[in-house]
Parts: structure tokens; sequence; C-alpha cells
């Protein structure tokens, strides 16, 4: 049976840390707080891992999903970040929004989209910052939900509908219900793809 563990959102213990971190060492799958909505990751590096997610929401294995960064020196391992991109990421990061950036070799197949591109969260939360850091490289960032389906807000409803299919379930109370704001910084233009809990006014700006 799933094991949830309850975490304080501003000062996570760090016995909670570690034993998710541990969990994510051994090619587990988690469910965790974001500044946005509960996310569900595991270790970039176990593509076991990453499949099984995939079968989790339902969604299509081509599909890529974007990763959590602890920090910005650290995207760049990933990601071809241009002066442009560097300065919009240092101005909105931490923070609500997921930007699409050029990947690099580093990332793993199934992170990379056909376009070669990858999404970059460092969320504004100190659980997934937190967790990155232990493990010392990047986890799967995508909603804890089926596809298709409405977006899960409180860890009671998360225990209920998939608790059975993941490891580990960090718990800090019912969070909100719209997910990042996704921008492309493709060709050093931004677009927003997708509007969400990040401010996008200053991406609509002439």
């Amino acid at each position: 049976m799933v094991k949830i563990l309850e975490v304080h959102p501003l000062n996570p213990e760090p016995r909670v840390l570690e034993r998710a971190a541990r969990v994510l060492r051994d090619g587990g799958v988690i469910v965790y707080p974001t500044d946005t909505v509960y996310g569900i990751g595991c270790d970039i590096t176990r593509q076991a891992a990453i499949e099984r997610i995939s079968w989790i929401k339902g969604r299509d294995p081509k599909k890529p999903f974007s990763l959590v960064s602890p920090d910005l020196s650290a995207v760049s391992k990933y990601a071809k970040v241009s002066n442009y991109s560097f300065r919009i990421l240092k101005r909105f990061l931490p923070g609500a929004y997921t930007f699409v950036l050029a990947g690099n070799k580093e990332v793993p197949k199934g992170l990379r989209s056909r376009q070669k591109t990858v999404g970059i969260r460092i969320p504004d939360h100190p659980v997934p910052l937190g967790l990155v850091k232990l493990l010392g490289r990047p986890i799967i960032s995508t909603s804890a939900n089926k596809s298709g389906e409405d977006i899960i807000t409180d860890p009671a409803e998360l225990e209920s509908r998939l608790g059975r299919l993941v490891d580990l379930i960090l718990s800090c109370g019912p969070l909100p219900v719209l997910p990042s704001t996704v921008v492309s910084l493709i060709g050093d233009r931004a677009e927003v793809l997708r509007h969400g809990a990040g401010d996008a006014s200053f991406f609509s700006e002439p």
C-alpha cells in the first residue's frame, strides 16, 4: 500500500525529503507538491519509471515530459540557453512557468520532443527544489492526474485515484487548480503555449 507523508509547504522536514529522494533513487514514482498543482515524477535517468508515468497517466509515451531543475545553472546542462533566454529565465524563475527550450544531448530520450525541445521548470516551492538537490539531478514534471481528466487538488483524492499506482505521496494539503503557464523561447521568441498560474501579460506585449 502506498505511503503518504505529510510535508511542511514552507519548511519541509529533511527526513521526509530524504525518504522521497531514496524512492526516486531506487527507480520509484512519487507524487509531490509544487507552486501550482501536485506533480507526479521520477528520476529522469530511470527510463522504466518514465514509461510507468506515461502508463499511469494514460499518455502517449512519445509525448515528452518536462523536468524540474534545481537552479538556472543546472538548466544549461539539459538545454541550450541563449542570452535572451537567460534573461527571461532569470526574471521569471523560480515561478509558475514551464519554459520550452532547445534540448541538448544530456536530455533523456523520454523528455525530448520530436523537435528536440525540452520543458524546464524551477518551481517556487521548497519541496521539489529540495528533492532535486538531494537527488543530484532533475525529476519529471507533469500534473498528477490521468490525461484528459480534471486536475486533482486534494491529497485524499490523490490517494484514492493514484495511490495504488505510485510508491509515495507527499502531501501538504489542497493546492490550486491551475497548472504552470507554458512559454516557448525557441528562436529567441517568446510564445505562450498554455495560460496557467504564471502571469503571461509580459509575453503578450507587442
